[in-house]
C-alpha cells in the first residue's frame, strides 16, 4: 500500500513538543506498581536450518544469474556468510524489553529500525510504505506455489505436507526445482523463496510454510518485507522471554549484522557508503572482528553498558527523514506473517545522530497480537489504514546527546525484568575487548620469550661443545652442532624479520586508515553541503507530481460530468420512447375492440337476414353459405388480430428491456433506424392512420313491419346451426316482414350482393 502523498515530514522541535506532551498526558507503556511475570533467564535456542546447500548453489551460479537475483531481491544472499554466535545471541535475548519493544542494555536502549534494515538489505526507498498486510481472501497455497514455481497442480499437490497447524513444502522439493528448472527467472524466484523460508522465517526446519509463501507472493506487487521481518523478530524475542524458553523464529543473521555495526566490532572503516553499488552487508561480513567471549561475560558486559560504549549511528547509515508514527498510533505498528507488534522509534533517536528526548510510549504493551480470534482482522485493517498516513521526522545530526527530561524519565522508568546494571564490575566494552587482545599478545610474547630462553640455552651448550671440541672432540660432532646453531639462528632471524614486516604493514595500514578517514570527512562535508540542494530538488519534483495529479483529477471530473449529462439525456429520450410505444399500444387495443364489435354486429345482422329469407330458395341457401363464410372469416380475423397483438407486445417489451439495460450500463441507447421509424409495429395502426382505405359498404336500411295473423304453414324457416338465433329465444308470435314478392326478391338480391362484397372485403 503506497500513498506517499499523505506523508507528513515534521521538524524536530514540533515532534519534541508533541512527544513530551503526549507522554505526560497518557502515561508510560507500563504503570507504576507493575509486577513482571518474566523469568530471570530465558533459555532461547538459535537452532537454524543448514544453509550449506543454499550457499553451494549460490557459489555455482554465474554473474548474470546473480545480477538477476540482486535486481529482484537485493542483498539477501550475503546473509549466508554471517556466522551465528550462539553465546552472543543468547546473551542478547536476556535484554529484550517486551514492555518497550527494544533492547535495554544498562543505561541505553537500542532497537533495529525500518530505516536501518532497509539500508542493510538495500531495499528501494520508494517501497518503504508499501507494507505487507494479510488479506482476508487470498489464493490457496497450491495456487501461489504454481504462480511462483511454474509447476503443475498435480506436482504441487503431491509435494505439500502438513507440519503442525500449517501447510508446508520441503526444501528437498524446492532444491530439485532450482537445479533442474529450465526457466532462469523461475529458478531465481524459487531460490529467493527458499531463503525467506529457511533463513528469514525458519518456523519449520527443512520446510517453507504457507505464511512465508503468501508474503513472497506479494513481493511481486512491489511490497517491502522489512516491516514484516522486524515484526516477527520482535514477536519471537518477546514470546520466548515471556515463556522462559523456546526456539528463535526470525532472521538471526540480520540481527547480528545490525548488532556488530553498533558495538565497534567492525575493523574496517567504511568510506564507500555514498557509492551507488555499496553493500553494507558485504562490508560487514568482510570486516567483522571474530571475538571468542563466553555467554556469562557477554551478559556482564551488556548489563553494564554505557552510552560511550555504543556506536550510535551505524557507519553505513545515511542521514534521512525517519518514520516515527502512523495514523492515530503514537508509534510505528508492524504487520508480520503470523501476528503484529509495535515499536517506538522515538526511543532510539541517537541511532540517527539526533538528540534524545522523552518518547511517547503509551500503548506499546498492548500492541502485540496474533492472527487468531474474532477481532484480529479489524485490527489488521486499522494498521493497514494507518500506514496510508505516516509521519516522519527531519532533523540535523548533532551527536548522541540527551535532554534532562529524558534522563529523568529513563531513571524512573519501570522495565520488564531485565538484568540491572552492576557497576562494581563495569568497564567499557572497548576496554574489555582491548584487554582480550592484550592478553592474547601477552601469551604470544611469553611464548617468544620462552623460545629465546631456549635459544640461549642451546647457545651455551654450543659454546661448551665448541670448547670441548678444541680440547679433543671430533670434527664431525663440532660441525653438526655448528650447523644446528646456525639453523636456530636463521629461524629466529626469520621470526625477527616477520615481526618487523608485520609492524611495517600495521604502520602502512594506519596511514591508509587515516587517509580514508580524511576522505570520509571530506565526503561527509560535501554531502552535508549538497543535502539542501538535493532536498529542494526532491520537493520541487513532489510539487510537480502533485500539480500533474491535480490537473488529471480535474480533467477526469469534467469528463465524468459530461458523461453524466449525456446519460441523463439518453435516459429521458428512452423514457419518451417508452411512453410513445405505450400510447401506440393503447390505440391499437382500442382499434381491435372496434373491429371485434363490428364483426359481432355483422353476425347479428346476418342472423336477422336469415330470418327474412326462406331456406327453400336458392338465395336462402346461398345466403346461409355466405353467413357461414362471414363467421369463419370473423373468427379467423379475431385469431390473427390476437396473435399480431401478442407479437407486437413481445417486440415492444424486448425493445423496452434493451433500452433500460443500455441506460443502466451507462451506455447510449440504440439509435432508432429509419426502418424502425417508418411505421408502427406489425398489426397496429396509429391513431392518425385510417384502418382501411375505404369504409366497408353499409347495408340499406329496411323497415320490418309486423305481420298479423298466423304464419303460412307451407313456409318453413330453417335456422342455421350456430347462427346465434334459436327458436326458444323468439317470442310466441314472431314478427314476419310483410312484403310483396317483387319487393321481397329485390331485397334478397340486394342482401346477397352486399354480403358478397363484405366477404370479399374481409378476405
Amino acid at each position: 500500500m503506497e500513498n506517499r502523498l499523505l506523508d507528513r515530514v515534521e521538524g524536530k522541535a514540533n515532534v519534541h513538543r508533541w512527544s513530551e506532551q503526549t507522554q505526560l498526558e497518557k502515561g508510560d507503556s507500563i504503570a507504576t506498581g507493575h509486577m513482571s511475570e518474566l523469568s530471570g533467564y530465558t533459555r532461547i535456542s538459535v537452532m537454524q536450518n543448514n544453509l550449506q546447500e543454499l550457499k553451494e548453489i549460490w557459489d555455482q551460479w554465474g554473474n548474470e544469474t546473480k545480477q538477476l537475483f540482486y535486481g529482484n531481491y537485493r542483498d539477501l544472499p550475503y546473509l549466508l556468510d554471517v556466522q551465528i554466535d550462539e553465546r552472543l545471541f543468547r546473551a542478547l535475548a536476556q535484554f529484550w524489553n517486551p514492555a518497550y519493544s527494544c533492547f535495554s542494555f544498562g543505561e541505553v536502549d537500542l532497537v533495529p529500525t525500518v530505516e536501518e534494515y532497509t539500508a542493510l538489505l538495500r531495499c528501494p526507498r520508494f517501497q518503504v510504505d508499501r507494507i505487507y498486510s494479510r488479506a482476508v481472501n487470498v489464493p490457496t497455497f497450491w495456487k501461489k506455489l504454481m504462480a511462483i514455481t511454474g509447476m503443475s497442480e498435480q506436482w504441487i499437490t503431491a509435494k505439500i505436507k502438513e507440519k503442525g497447524e500449517c501447510k508446508c513444502i520441503s526444501w528437498d522439493a524446492l532444491k530439485g526445482l532450482i537445479l533442474t528448472h529450465p526457466d532462469e527467472a523461475k529458478k531465481v524466484d524459487v531460490f529467493a523463496l527458499s531463503l525467506y523460508g529457511l533463513m528469514v522465517f525458519p518456523r519449520a526446519l527443512g520446510y517453507v510454510d504457507e505464511a512465508t509463501t503468501d508474503l513472497f507472493h506479494r513481493l511481486s506487487k512491489r511490497v517491502t518485507s522489512v516491516p514484516t521481518i522486524l515484526a516477527e523478530t520482535f514477536r519471537s524475542l518477546g514470546t520466548y522471554r515471556k515463556a522462559g524458553a523456546g526456539r528463535f523464529v526470525g532472521c538471526a543473521q540480520l540481527l547480528l549484522a545490525w548488532f556488530y555495526s553498533h558495538f565497534r566490532l567492525i575493523d574496517k572503516v567504511i568510506y564507500r557508503v555514498f557509492f551507488e553499488d555499496y553493500s553494507p552487508l558485504k562490508d560487514i561480513i568482510a570486516s567483522t572482528r571474530r571475538v571468542d567471549v563466553p555467554e556469562e561475560n557477554w551478559i556482564t558486559l551488556l548489563q553494564n553498558l554505557q552510552s560511550k560504549d555504543v556506536e550510535w549511528r551505524a557507519p553505513w547509515m545515511i542521514p534521512s527523514d525517519i518514520l516515527y508514527r502512523c495514523g492515530s498510533f503514537n508509534w510505528v505498528p508492524l504487520l508480520g506473517i503470523w501476528g503484529a507488534i509495535g515499536y517506538a522509534l522515538l526511543l532510539v533517536l541517537r541511532q540517527f545522530g539526533l538528540r534524545q528526548f522523552m518518547p511517547a510510549t503509551h500503548g506499546l504493551t498492548q500492541s502485540e497480537f496474533a492472527y487468531r480470534g474474532a477481532d484480529y482482522k479489524k485490527r489488521v485493517g486499522e494498521i493497514s489504514s494507518a500506514w496510508n498516513k505516516t509521519c516522519r521526522l527531519k532533523g540535523v545530526a548533532i551527536g548522541p546527546a540527551t535532554t534532562p527530561e529524558y534522563v529523568e524519565w529513563r531513571g524512573r522508568r519501570i522495565n520488564d525484568n531485565i538484568p540491572e546494571p552492576n557497576m562494581e564490575g563495569a568497564r567499557p566494552m572497548e576496554e574489555y575487548l582491548q584487554k582480550m587482545e592484550v592478553e592474547k599478545e601477552r601469551k604470544e610474547k611469553r611464548k617468544i620469550e620462552e623460545d629465546r630462553d631456549d635459544l640461549k640455552e642451546h647457545y651455551k651448550k654450543a659454546q661448551v661443545s665448541l670448547r670441548r671440541a678444541k680440547v679433543g672432540g671430533s670434527s664431525d660432532q663440532l660441525k653438526k652442532e655448528v650447523q644446528e646453531g646456525k639453523a636456530r639462528a636463521e629461524y629466529w632471524e626469520r621470526k625477527f624479520q616477520e615481526m618487523q614486516t608485520r609492524n611495517l604493514a600495521l604502520e602502512e595500514e594506519n596511514k591508509g586508515l587515516k587517509s580514508k578517514i580524511n576522505e570520509l570527512g571530506r565526503s561527509l562535508r560535501w554531502h552535508r553541503n549538497h543535502d539542501s540542494t538535493v532536498e529542494l530538488k526532491e520537493l520541487k519534483s513532489k510539487v510537480e507530481d502533485l500539480e500533474t495529479a491535480l490537473r488529471e483529477g480535474k480533467t477526469m471530473i469534467e469528463q465524468l460530468e459530461t458523461q453524466g449529462d449525456y446519460l441523463k439525456g439518453e435516459l429521458h429520450q428512452s423514457r419518451g420512447q417508452v411512453r410513445e410505444r405505450d400510447h401506440v399500444m393503447r390505440e391499437a387495443i382500442a382499434q381491435i375492440r372496434e373491429v371485434a364489435e363490428y364483426v359481432q354486429d355483422l353476425a347479428v345482422r346476418a342472423d336477422v337476414l336469415s330470418l327474412m329469407c326462406g331456406s327453400s330458395s336458392d338465395i336462402g341457401r346461398e345466403l346461409a353459405l355466405l353467413l357461414d363464410k362471414v363467421k369463419t372469416l370473423g373468427i379467423r380475423a379475431k385469431n390473427e388480430m390476437r396473435e399480431q397483438m401478442m407479437e407486437a407486445q413481445r417486440n415492444m417489451m424486448a425493445e423496452m428491456a434493451q433500452l433500460l439495460r443500455a441506460t443502466d450500463k451507462g451506455k447510449a441507447p440504440m439509435a432508432i433506424t429509419e426502418e424502425q421509424n417508418e411505421g408502427p409495429p406489425p398489426g397496429f395502426t396509429p391513431p392518425h392512420v385510417p384502418l382501411q382505405t375505404e369504409a366497408p359498404p353499409r347495408r340499406p336500411s329496411t323497415t320490418v313491419r309486423p305481420q298479423h295473423g298466423p304464419i303460412d304453414a307451407g313456409v318453413h324457416v330453417n335456422f342455421p346451426v350456430g347462427s346465434g338465433f334459436n327458436i326458444g329465444d323468439n317470442p310466441t308470435n314472431p314478427l314476419v316482414p310483410n312484403l310483396d314478392m317483387v319487393e321481397k326478391e329485390d331485397l334478397k338480391a340486394e342482401a346477397a350482393r352486399q354480403l358478397d362484397e363484405r366477404c370479399r372485403w374481409l378476405e
